[in-house]
């Protein structure tokens, strides 16, 4: 999966925000400490929907875009990316599971006795 710049992740932050897929004049709207022109939101909207980060469909003359995943799905993408970059990913999971909190590690037994019962 690719990574995301500065102005993708403010879009897709918008859009998993919201509740309904967004025309890009909405998500303009909403980029609040930016004045951008319209074709530049076009764009980052076209480009991170060929990424696969955006699905869009279409709404008269515009197209509406929505996140294909949610934002939960995209950072556990990124987690286990990052695990493979390790050579050892068994001490990598280790030192992660040292530095987590109480309740974080709480989560991470839940979440591990469930599967183990699957």
């Amino acid at each position: 999966m690719k990574g995301l710049g500065e102005l993708e992740r403010t879009i897709m932050d918008i859009l998993w925000a919201q509740n309904a897929p967004l025309t890009a004049r909405e998500v303009g709207r909403l980029i609040a400490d930016r004045d951008l022109a319209p074709t530049t939101v076009m764009t980052v909207l076209d480009r991170l929907t060929r990424k696969g980060f955006l699905t869009r469909t279409r709404d008269g003359r515009a197209w509406r875009y929505a996140p294909g995943a949610s934002r939960d799905a995209y950072v556990a993408e990124l987690m286990l990316e990052a695990l493979d970059m390790t050579g050892d990913r068994s001490a990598a999971l280790t030192r992660f599971a040292q530095t987590v909190s109480g309740p974080e590690a709480e989560i991470l037994r839940k979440a591990l006795t469930e599967l183990e019962e699957e």
